[in-house]
């Protein structure tokens, strides 16, 4: 029968194997999270003492342990070295629904595999590798590293560089900082690039997979941005849109140039979106693009703050004037 029980926890192991709820009087500096299926929730706080609650369980036990600031939440044939590579099917039968809280400046590390993976408040460095769950990160300041192998990535207010590498996952990303590098084979790309962030550093590689950036205005930044069999589109005019032989291309300098953008996907699309400026009230928008001999040409329309749902493949197929297709 399924137990909760919450207690302050004085031991450095034990073994969860039904719900069950801890508190953790000790520091906790490293945070090591590894479950297969179920999901896990982390959530940097500043309010009281570490805390864990598993509220589902079957399978095999979670093993606790805290030792040296360091609170490790897995199964014992689950190791984070060679993690990405675990095929042990028969190991897949299991389940476990994970929540923790745990101080802001917490290193956080955590592994799933179909497990759906959520983090957010964090200041500290945070690292997550999937092999087929999905992943969503909020609002953290840290450098990130995620990799993944099927699974998605979804963030918001990243203020940290991120690092991103997967086989088939989906890359998405709005008000991110200002360094992004992400490498996928066939995994889309939608970057939306904070207004406040720094000089741009985005370095998105891809086969098949279609890339969307959208750059605050004012931009600036060294653009290079190529596919080989592709479509291409800029909302830029100071940007070069050419190519032969089925390459296309996008160069050139927005503002002083200061930041660096490179997009490369070998069959994918790429977009290059304009965000509207951020001293821009909506109804001053407005007046601008509907006001006597306006053609639109400065504003595309899209005046909305989230990227488009539909990536590359909706960018490249908007009819409006400021943008060149080819």
């Amino acid at each position: 029968m399924a137990r909760s029980v919450e207690e302050v926890c004085t031991m450095s192991e034990w073994s969860v194997a039904e719900p069950e709820k801890l508190t953790f009087d000790e520091s906790v500096s490293e945070l090591h999270v590894r479950i297969v299926n179920g999901t896990v929730n982390v959530v940097g706080t500043d309010e009281g003492p570490a805390r864990l609650e598993v509220s589902e369980i079957e399978g095999p036990p979670l093993v606790v342990t805290h030792r040296d600031g360091a609170l490790t939440v897995a199964y014992e044939d689950l190791p984070w070295k060679g993690f990405l590579k675990w095929l042990d099917r028969k190991g897949w039968r299991r389940s476990a629904v994970v929540t923790l809280a745990v101080p802001t400046g917490t290193r956080v590390e955590v592994g799933v595999v179909g497990a759906a993976a959520v983090v957010s408040g964090l200041e500290g460095r945070t690292e997550v590798k999937g092999v087929s769950g999905d992943t969503t990160l909020v609002s953290l300041a840290g450098p990130v590293r995620a990799d993944t192998v099927s699974g998605n990535l979804e963030a918001q207010a990243l203020t940290g560089d991120l690092r991103f590498n997967s086989v088939s996952g989906d890359l998405t990303v709005v008000e991110a900082g200002s360094s992004v590098r992400a490498d996928s084979v066939s995994g889309s790309m939608i970057v939306d690039l904070d207004p406040a962030g720094g000089p741009t550093d985005i370095s998105l590689t891809s086969v098949s997979g279609e890339i969307a950036i959208r750059l605050p205005q004012p931009a600036d930044a060294r653009v290079e941005a190529n596919t080989a069999s592709g479509s291409v589109s800029s909302a830029f005019e100071d940007l070069r849109v050419g190519g032969q032989w089925g390459t296309k291309r996008i160069t050139g300098r927005l503002g002083a140039g200061n930041g660096r953008l490179k997009a490369t996907t070998v069959s994918g699309s790429i977009a290059l979106l304009r965000r509207p400026a951020a001293e821009d009230s909506p109804w001053e928008r407005e007046s601008r693009n509907t006001g006597p001999g306006d053609d639109g040409h400065e504003d595309s329309g899209d005046n909305s703050a989230s990227v488009p749902e539909d990536g590359a493949a909706a960018a490249a197929s908007d009819g409006t004037t400021d943008k060149k297709v080819l």
